[in-house]
Order: C-alpha cells, then structure tokens, then sequence
C-alpha cells in the first residue's frame, strides 16, 4: 500500500467513472440475469458488502426479497434456481466470498479482475471496470460498484435505467471536489484533526458513505475511526461525545440530522458536514449536485478519501507499515 498512489487513483476517479459511463452505454453488464428471481442474495466483504447494503435496501422497497450477507457467515439462503446470488469482490481473491459460493452452483461475480478465481468459477462475470488500483486500497472499486449494483437494481426493478447518467453525473461531482480542494480540504484536515478518533454519520440509505469513511482512515493513516447510520448514532454512539475529543463527519441528509447535531452540539463536539451544513456544524463541504441523494451516494465518501490519503502521506498514522493488502 502507497500514499501517493492511494491519492494517484483517487485523482483519477473523474476519468474512471466518466469511461464506465460509456462502457454502460455501449452494453448491459446484467443481460445474462435468469429470466425469474425470487430473491437476491448480495455476498461480500468490506467495502463491496457496504455497497451491497445499499443496493439490498433499495430491491426491498420495490418488494424484492434481497439481502446483503458477510460472506464469512456460516448458512445463508439455500441454493435455489430461482434465488439470484451475485458475489462481489474488487480483487476476486477474497477468500471469505470464494469459500461462500461454494454452496451454489450458479452465482455471479461483480469483480475488477476477470480472471480471478472467483471469476472462474461463475455462470456469469461482470466487470467492475475500475482500472488497477495501484495504491493497494478499494476506492475507485467502490465507487464503481455501487454503480454497478444501483444499474442491477434498475434491471430487476425495470426501472427506466439511469445508472450510466448517474456515473456522468458523478464524475462531475467527484472532478469539483478535487479541483476545489484549496477550498475545503485544509479546514476540514484541521477540524478532524484529533487525539480520539473520527466518527462518521450517514442516513441508513447512504450507510456505506459512513462506513467507507471510517474504512479509510483506518486502512491507510491507520486512525480509529467509525461510522454509523444517523438515527442509531443517538442510541449507540452519541455516549462517547461525554469523553472523548469528539471529532465528526456527518454526510448530511437523514431525517435525524438536526437529533444529532443536539447532542453534538451540547457535549461540545467538532463537525463537519458534507454535502449541507446543519446548525451547529463546524463547517460544511458543498459540491457539485450535492442535492442528488443518488450523486451524494456515489459522490460523498471522496471528502474522507482524501483526509485520509493525506494524513497518510504526512505520516500522521501510528507509524507502522501496512505490508499487507486486503482489497475486498
């Protein structure tokens, strides 16, 4: 794992998307689904099951059964022709995913690497189409994911299919927060900058901005760090605002924000909001469409990306290397 490299794919993720959008365009990555699903079956680890969570709830509100599994779990539904399991894994090689499908005989592989062993063993491969990630952190795979599934949602849904404007869209939005760093990411570095730790909140429909967030400031700066759904904050996390330097990045857009900016705000606790600024928060970080909830989810976790690539690369970590890769 590298710093600069980290930083390197993150600069690059405008062109990514932009060239995922054209590929979409030009193909229908799930053509090959079975013609009856019963139900979905999301299995992943990491960063690809905070994506799958995502797209799981979206399936239920349009009355699909689907779930977003650990694929470390021991029993999960039974194999079913008519249950569509989609196994998703940036290096292909995660070995809790791979020891997962082995209980069904046809699954599908949402992979960055097509020639992966989990690819091999799938009816059907779909490419996540990210490019090499030469920093060794799943960032611009993440992002590529949840296009990905969102564009499954649509066909299982037969929505009117969005998902390739939607990766335009975001490109956009993702191009204007790194071209308007100067602006915002020194305040922000300075805000969260703390003895305790970084907490992140995001609404259940957009978890996986939280948990991503503090995903990568563990996995590089190698920070404490957690993420949690806005609502639930005020009932599991809020205790910690009593004794700790609290320092938060709050994704802006749940019902329950103004519930925790109270308790934050009381307990004297640092925030900074993205994507709005809520009464009480510290300073908030705005960007292209960030009144999109669907530009937000693809969009937003790019503000911790790079507080985390930079305290990185300044070596405000604990100082031990990171010999070791673990792409999900």
């Amino acid at each position: 794992m590298d710093a600069s490299l980290f930083l390197a794919d993150l600069e690059a993720k405008p062109e990514s998307l932009r060239r995922l959008a054209a590929t979409m365009e030009s193909t229908q990555p799930w053509r090959e689904l079975p013609p009856t699903v019963a139900r979905v079956l999301l299995l992943g680890m990491g960063s690809s099951r905070y994506a799958a969570q995502v797209a799981a709830r979206r399936l239920r509100s349009a009355g699909i059964d689907a779930v977003a599994e650990y694929a470390s779990v021991a029993t999960s539904y039974p194999a079913d022709p008519s249950t569509l399991v989609v196994a998703i894994s940036a290096s292909g090689t995660s070995p809790e995913t791979i020891d997962a499908v082995a209980a069904y005989p046809r699954y599908v592989a949402l992979t960055n690497a097509p020639d992966s062993p989990l690819a091999e063993g799938a009816a059907v491969v779909v490419p996540m189409n990210a490019g090499a990630e030469a920093g060794g952190v799943a960032c611009r795979t993440f992002q590529h994911t949840l296009v990905m599934l969102l564009d499954l949602v649509e066909a299982l849904t037969r929505l009117p299919r969005t998902a390739p404007t939607l990766a335009r869209r975001a490109a956009a939005s993702t191009a204007d927060l790194l071209e308007r760093r100067p602006e915002w990411l020194p305040r922000t570095l300075d805000l969260l900058d703390g003895d305790d730790g970084l907490y992140a909140l995001a609404p259940v429909e957009r978890l996986s901005s939280a948990l991503q967030a503090a995903l990568m400031i563990r996995e590089g700066p190698l920070r404490p760090a957690d993420g949690c759904e806005t609502g639930d904050w005020s009932h599991v996390d809020v205790y910690l605002t009593k004794t700790l330097d609290y320092r938060a990045l709050l994704f802006h857009g749940s019902r329950y924000d103004q519930q925790a900016m109270r308790w934050l705000r009381q307990r004297g606790a640092t925030t900074v909001a993205v994507g709005g600024q809520p009464d009480g928060a510290s300073f908030g970080v705005r960007y292209r469409d960030d009144d999109d909830d669907n530009v937000r989810l693809i969009t937003e976790p790019l503000v911790a990306e790079l507080v985390a690539a930079t305290w990185w690369g300044a070596g405000r970590g604990d100082g031990r290397p990171c010999s070791e890769v673990r792409s999900t």
